[in-house]
């Protein structure tokens, strides 16, 4: 077995049991602030309105706006981790970018589309236990104990439900006690089963927690629900006033700038 080979299957290893690992040295510390500096100034344009109260810059789609993080996507230990846990033909399904401003407060316990209960579309809890979804957190900034880095609990992928939905009689506002902080140098990468509790923390510190959130889908995972031009999101999501996460489609201009190993994973999300 090769190092790499060997690299992967302990990283198959944490996801499977703990839910989560991390991948070190995605991106070096050097590109991360190129990339740091590039998405503050999508940010700053591009910011949705409903998170600023939360004091977090958030951007959906932010590969249509800047793309100096686009060759990171296809990692080699990454995907070799995406396909053995999702099957071939990986889909990218989110890119955004997520700061956390200095004074942002810990938020709640959740787990990632499709599972957050509080979706338009989720998969019903209490639901099988089956990886559908891998989520992602690019570290462009160190995520550290002062800085808030993201709180998880291992484990918790097995579980048939998650703390979005309040019949389970979990207050998603209070500590767990087995949580766990994710620490790690900028570069890394979190990757975690999208069934994982997980919490936003609070970034106490005076400088911003910048990162870029991707999650990786098998080729039979329906993301027409987040697709803003599409029937089933008008039927589903629009036409009974509900909420959903929303990724604006890629022009076809970005899409034919970007690396040749990075087009496979969009090439269902161009805008034709």
């Amino acid at each position: 077995m090769s190092a790499i080979d060997h690299d992967i299957q302990a990283h198959l290893r944490n996801v499977k049991l703990d839910g989560f690992t991390l991948i070190h040295n995605v991106a070096s510390p050097k590109q991360c602030e190129n990339i740091a500096n590039q998405l503050l100034k999508v940010a700053e344009q591009q910011r949705i309105t409903k998170h600023n109260k939360n004091r977090i810059a958030f951007v959906p789609g932010v590969i249509n706006y800047d793309q100096s993080f686009a060759a990171y996507l296809a990692d080699s230990r990454v995907l070799g981790l995406a396909k053995i846990l999702l099957g071939p033909n990986i889909r990218l399904s989110f890119t955004s970018a997520i700061i956390n401003e200095p004074g942002k407060q810990r938020t709640t316990w959740h787990a990632d589309w499709p599972f957050n209960q509080n979706n338009a579309c989720h998969v019903p809890a209490p639901y099988p236990d089956c990886i559908m979804h891998l989520t992602a957190l690019l570290m462009i900034s160190p995520f550290t104990e002062a800085n808030g880095g993201t709180l998880v609990v291992p484990g918790s992928h097995r579980f048939p439900n998650n703390p979005s939905d309040s019949n389970l009689g979990i207050d998603p506002t209070q500590a767990y006690p087995t949580e766990h902080r994710v620490i790690g140098p900028a570069g890394s990468m979190v990757i975690f089963d999208s069934r994982l509790w997980h919490c936003p923390p609070a970034n106490p510190s005076d400088t911003v927690r910048v990162a870029l959130g991707v999650r990786y889908a098998p080729w039979w995972l329906n993301l027409e629900p987040l697709n803003p031009q599409s029937d089933i999101r008008q039927q589903l999501v629009e036409e009974p006033g509900l909420e959903e996460n929303e990724v604006p489609k890629l022009s076809v201009q970005v899409y034919e700038s970007l690396p040749e190993s990075v087009r496979p994973l969009l090439r269902h999300w161009v805008d034709r």
